[in-house]
């Protein structure tokens, strides 16, 4: 089955500032970024690679002009979390938006995995994701209040998935931490939610997966295919915008799994 037709912006993100970590490349955050780039919203995009951070803000640039900013940031340090939130804050003036994409898998099963491994994928893909959103409350806060915070995190969160035990416990953690953030910050008029994809297609899962788990995990979804990276942008932005003004501490699937 052939993907859908890609949607038009109905201005959902209008006279919002968003924060997209990990949106270089051609995965969901770059998918997010220019999804809510045409919903309206003025965007600072992130990554650790430079050099390709650099060529998704020249892409985004020329469709979206000044609209979008670069900051290059590591979420394991504190000090560059810092200087994304507030550069995004010098450049637009506020944020409304904070988008959690950044994380870190890989295949390894747990007879053979380092604590070197283990601990690597849960400083990017859960301390990450905390350092960001705490960063990210507390300036809205600051704001006055009202905000959303979008996570992304994974239906292994959920299932089972050989060798994927650190990728797992991270993003059951990601889970558990958008709910109790969520209540933190409710009194503030923050919403924090979270995505839970199970398979969206991108260049680097093509490099840390088998075509046989491909093409196994493709045979388990309802639709017969993969989403596309922009498939699940549409569901973040639509956490991001006033449409879910009564969602908070929710993890949503974008999935067409089935058992």
């Amino acid at each position: 089955m052939s993907a859908p037709h890609y949607p038009a912006g109905h201005a959902l993100l209008d006279g919002k500032v968003a924060v997209v970590t990990a949106s270089a490349g051609a995965g969901i955050g770059q998918a997010t970024a220019r999804r809510c780039l045409e919903e309206g919203a003025q965007v600072v995009i992130s990554d650790t690679h430079e050099r390709r951070l650099g060529e998704t803000l020249e892409a985004l640039k020329s469709d979206h002009a000044d609209a979008v900013a670069a900051v290059p940031c590591d979420v394991t340090d504190e000090a560059q979390v810092q200087q994304l939130i507030e550069t995004a804050v010098g450049t637009f003036g506020r944020l409304d938006v904070m988008i959690n994409n950044a994380g870190l898998g890989g295949t390894r099963s747990i007879l053979e995995m380092s604590d070197d491994e283990w601990t690597k994928v849960l400083d990017v893909t859960l301390n990450g994701t905390f350092r960001c959103t705490r960063a990210a409350v507390k300036q809205m806060v600051e704001q006055g209040g009202g905000g959303a915070v979008v996570n992304n995190a994974s239906v292994i969160g959920w299932r089972a998935q050989e060798g994927q035990a650190h990728y797992a416990a991270a993003k059951a953690g990601v889970m558990a931490l958008t709910r109790c953030a969520a209540l933190d910050v409710a009194a503030h008029n923050i919403r924090v939610n979270a995505v839970a994809p199970s398979l969206a297609m991108h260049p680097h899962l093509v490099k840390v997966t088998s075509d046989e788990l491909l093409a196994e995990l493709t045979r388990r979804e309802a639709f017969g295919r993969y989403a596309e990276p922009w498939e699940v942008a549409n569901v973040m932005v639509f956490l991001a915008s006033d449409y879910s003004s009564y969602l908070t501490g929710e993890v949503i699937s974008v999935s067409s799994q089935h058992p």
